[in-house]
């Protein structure tokens, strides 16, 4: 079980903007990303390639807590609020609630729930 504590350095990492940094020192190697129902990834090095990847054609992305993270056990909840600003132009912002599952202080396993419905401008 994560402490508070770790996962607050977690969230703040993230906060900071540092998104894929967050995933390369906070998830364990074989970790898993999920989003809604679409099979999972797995892999941190993929998932941080991924993460870049998605930053690399933002401006800016926009990072807020929406809610203290709950705790309980293994289980991490946590919720979100991203402001995505494409190179393409625009502006497009999303909630998600992402549940993770922690061994000891490192992520093993993540899946973000939100309305893709969001995402279309």
């Amino acid at each position: 079980m994560p402490a508070i504590e770790t996962v607050r350095r977690f969230t703040a990492q993230v906060l900071s903007g540092d998104h894929a940094g967050a995933i390369r020192d906070w998830y364990m190697p074989d970790a898993t990303m999920q989003e809604n129902q679409s099979p999972p990834r797995q892999g941190r090095d993929a998932l941080v390639a991924q993460e870049q990847a998605t930053l690399d054609r933002m401006l800016r992305v926009e990072t807020q807590l929406l809610a203290e993270p709950l705790i309980a056990g293994d289980t991490v909840v946590i919720r979100w609020r991203f402001t995505f600003h494409p190179k393409s132009g625009g502006t497009r912002s999303m909630e998600e609630v992402a549940w993770q599952t922690w061994h000891g202080d490192r992520i093993a396993a993540e899946t973000f729930f939100y309305d893709p419905a969001q995402m279309k401008a």
